[in-house]
């Protein structure tokens, strides 16, 4: 039976700019603060599994992608917020 990736919502984008990576080298750090250099050894050794791998994928991508600037606004909104 082949099972279906988990697919982004609309609040992936947001918890990328607030959540915490739970465990390693960069326990603590804000996931869209993580260097691409770490990614980059997910990325070669496997994602974690579940919600995790995902985000780490999503923020991977907006990296490698130079797309980071999109972030910016949810940025700025969760420190107001938080």
């Amino acid at each position: 039976m082949e099972t279906t990736p988990e697919v982004p919502n609309g609040n992936a984008l947001l918890t990328l700019v607030t959540m915490k990576m739970p465990f390693g080298k960069y326990k603590g750090s804000i996931l869209c603060n993580l260097p691409i250099h770490y990614l980059e050894w997910f990325a070669k050794k496997g994602w974690p599994e579940g919600k995790l791998g995902m985000l780490l994928a999503t923020i991977y991508e907006i990296k490698l992608n130079g797309l980071e600037y999109l972030l910016e606004p949810l940025k700025k909104n969760s420190i107001k917020n938080g």
